[in-house]
């Protein structure tokens, strides 16, 4: 007798589909992806630089930005007398400054100029010379003239040593004064101007006195000019 068949009710799909393996984590895709984000990143940062940095180059092959030159051309000091009593400075001393502006294309601003006399390393007086009263443009290639007026007196107490050297300017008539000015300065190319810059001038002068026995001819003196301020 043949074997009987199983009876099949319904359909027969084969064995059972074991479920899918979930998918796996693969790092290193992501760690590549960072990679490429930031090498992008670093790139287009270098290009950046590099095209400031040419630009730069090129607007000062064109412009040619150079520093004004500082020079005081007259002294007159009819007063330097100091009281050993009262440790003061009586003073009187006029200064004559011309400032000349050597660009062939930006012209400067002068917003502010303070000038501070010293003696032996000694403050003894600050004169304005520019506030906004009288500030002014100086266009290219050209010069100014500015005046600093020293007059006054002032407690200013000094040691042996620094009296000695007063008392041996006096018997020469000419007198070693150091002064420095602090400028406020913008440039202009155009219709544009720069940010503010504070540039420091500093003049070491040998000022002989002005009297009516003796004629002393004051030497004009060349200041350095210090703009990175």
């Amino acid at each position: 007798m043949a074997d009987k068949q199983p009876h099949l009710n319904g359909a027969y799909y084969g064995p059972a589909i074991p479920p899918a393996e979930p998918p796996r984590y693969r790092p290193q895709r992501q760690r590549s992806c960072c990679c490429c984000v930031f090498g992008i990143f670093w790139k287009v940062m270098i290009a950046l630089i590099v095209l400031v940095g040419l630009a730069a180059l090129i607007f000062w092959l064109v412009v040619q930005p150079r520093s004004f030159k500082f020079y005081v051309t007259e002294a007159e000091l009819t007063q330097f007398e100091y009281d050993t009593n009262s440790n003061t400075l009586h003073y009187n001393m006029v200064l004559n400054f011309t400032v000349r502006n050597p660009n062939k294309k930006l012209s400067i601003y002068y917003d502010k100029v303070e000038a501070l006399a010293f003696y032996e390393d000694a403050r003894f007086s600050n004169y304005d010379v520019i506030t906004h009263t009288n500030s002014f443009r100086q266009y290219k290639k050209s010069t100014n003239l500015m005046t600093a007026v020293f007059s006054g007196n002032r407690v200013l107490p000094l040691d042996n040593e620094q009296i000695s050297e007063l008392n041996q300017d006096k018997s020469d008539g000419v007198y070693d004064i150091y002064v420095k000015l602090y400028f406020r300065i913008r440039f202009r190319l155009g219709d544009v101007k720069s940010r503010r810059f504070k540039p420091k001038v500093e003049c070491d002068l040998k000022v002989p006195f002005s009297n009516n026995s003796t004629v002393t001819v004051f030497q004009a003196t060349k200041c350095d000019v210090d703009v990175h301020h």
